[in-house]
């Protein structure tokens, strides 16, 4: 479902910047201090959409939670992952997990692996850091 999700945002897009995404459906992205574990969360209150993303993530793990957070958006709206991380009768592992592959593809965009090309060597050429692959 989110690769399907993010090709169509692709196309509708013309581009997989996910904030430009985030900016072109009136999703606001705040840069914040959210301290050292904390990549990013996201918020819809009175049907305002907004991104939180901490202001100290550098190179591909900032467009990564960027795109993490707008697939939550896409993919589990109403959702609220504050309170099912604080609820033990709900497991949120499988919803980040999709939202980290909705990341992904997003970031990937329209590139295709080569004949005879490995995942590993597919994912290196569209800038995917290997801590990431598994999710692919």
């Amino acid at each position: 479902m989110g690769k399907h999700i993010s090709r169509e945002l692709i196309q509708t897009h013309g581009t997989n910047s996910p904030t430009r995404i985030a900016s072109e459906r009136n999703i606001t992205v705040l840069y914040e201090d959210l301290g050292k574990n904390t990549w990013g969360y996201y918020t819809c209150i009175r049907r305002i959409p907004v991104i939180h993303v901490n202001y100290h993530l550098q190179g591909f793990r900032r467009p990564f939670a960027v795109a993490h957070e707008l697939g939550h958006h896409f993919l589990h709206p109403g959702v609220n992952t504050p309170f099912l991380r604080g609820n033990t009768l709900f497991s949120i592992e499988k919803i980040e997990w999709e939202a980290n592959q909705f990341a992904l593809y997003l970031l990937i965009g329209d590139f295709q692996p080569e004949r005879d090309e490995t995942r590993h060597n597919f994912l290196l050429r569209c800038g995917i850091p290997e801590q990431f692959h598994v999710f692919y």
